[in-house]
């Protein structure tokens, strides 16, 4: 069955063979085909398709790919912000008590947690979402959250290298996340991640982790520069990785580096908001030609949000970002940040993922700030 979509005010393509940064198409129709775009463009030239269904003037966007996430886990952080925002300064701490929560959870617990920020996340208009292990910090429990990640999302990254667990040494802790913790985790992940960073893991236990990962063939991302300048940034872009996320404190080197390596710089503005850190510098970074992505670094401690929309309207107000820049980083960055071709964008082939907007143009997501204006998430070529 073929369903022609019609009455779309404006539609943001993201396709490169149509002008601009967005490619948009005002007055448009998209033809969805089983789990696939057929056909995209003006709707006075439109094909016939099985069934027709009109959206009455509203805005299309490609649905958002949220390329970092933490969604599987236990406990309640919520006196934790309230100590920040009362001057108390961010400094990770807080994990092991997420650790803690989360190892003492059930299976049923934690796939019950993780199926409600996923549907709250799909009413937002996300339709990709990557999902992290890291709060559990055994074999056992790295991999239990693993195959619980992956019954909602392809994209699980191994985090084993998030925090060093009490009473362990660094040595003795990279040693088992290289070795049985990484042999428990390989078969239900795709990626390879750690936090490189001052009171976690060092430029030299990051690279050990990600080779490892490597050689098991687990595709690598690392977590750097979030509380300070350090060395994360320029090993991502010596390892060639696909995106490196945070990237709050860059040196002119760390901007160089990443132009000249294509990594993706991921940004995480809801990080900054919740902590009261400096905002990322989109603008420089955009300025020297790096590829930015926005996503929601969703996780009980530093970013309990799971909206886009929030995210995007953060990366305008206090980023540097015009609406334009921030939708695309936020739909076909994140789709960079994850090495996909096939979302991100919405053209013949793509998949039918996209957001209806109750709003006549893309810009009202930075414009309207807070309102929930997804009113369909499409995923796969059915709305759900």
């Amino acid at each position: 069955m073929s369903t022609l979509v019609t009455g779309i005010a404006e539609l943001v393509t993201n396709d490169p063979t149509r002008e601009g940064l967005l490619g948009l198409v005002p007055g448009a129709a998209l033809v969805v085909e089983g789990d696939r775009v057929a056909w995209a463009g003006p709707e006075a030239e439109a094909p016939t398709a099985d069934l027709r269904l009109d959206l009455g003037g509203r805005a299309v966007v490609p649905g958002f790919v949220d390329s970092h996430s933490h969604l599987v886990f236990a406990g309640d952080r919520g006196p934790e912000f309230a100590a920040r925002m009362a001057g108390e300064p961010y400094a990770a701490g807080g994990i092991r008590s997420t650790v803690a929560a989360t190892r003492a959870a059930s299976d049923e617990a934690l796939t019950a947690q993780v199926a409600r920020l996923v549907a709250e996340m799909r009413r937002g208009g996300t339709t990709t979402v990557e999902i992290k292990s890291g709060y559990g910090l055994t074999a056992r429990d790295e991999a239990r959250s693993l195959a619980v990640a992956r019954q909602f999302t392809d994209e699980t990254t191994f985090l084993g290298a998030h925090v060093v667990p009490s009473g362990v040494s660094p040595e003795a802790y990279v040693a088992e996340v290289t070795g049985p913790m990484l042999d428990a985790a390989a078969p239900w992940a795709r990626w390879i991640d750690a936090f490189c960073e001052e009171g976690a893991f060092d430029v030299d236990q990051a690279r050990e982790v990600l080779t490892a990962g490597a050689a098991v063939g687990l595709r690598g991302r690392l977590h750097a520069n979030q509380l300070t300048y350090g060395g994360g940034v320029q090993l991502a872009c010596e390892l060639g990785l696909v995106a490196v996320d945070h990237c709050t404190y860059l040196s002119d080197a760390d901007v160089d580096a990443l132009a000249a390596s294509g990594t993706v710089a991921t940004l995480l503005p809801g990080v900054e908001f919740s902590t009261r850190q400096p905002y990322p510098d989109a603008r420089r970074l955009l300025a020297a030609g790096v590829r930015v992505a926005l996503a929601t670094d969703c996780n009980p401690g530093s970013s309990f949000t799971s909206s886009m929309p929030f995210c995007v309207a953060l990366a305008v107000r206090e980023m540097g970002m015009t609406p334009e820049e921030a939708l695309y980083a936020a739909t076909a960055g994140g789709a960079a940040a994850l090495g996909r071709d096939d979302v991100g964008w919405l053209g013949v082939g793509s998949r039918a993922d996209f957001a209806v907007l109750d709003a006549p143009s893309h810009l009202h997501l930075a414009y309207r700030p807070g309102v929930p204006l997804v009113s369909q998430t499409w995923v796969g070529g059915r709305p759900v």
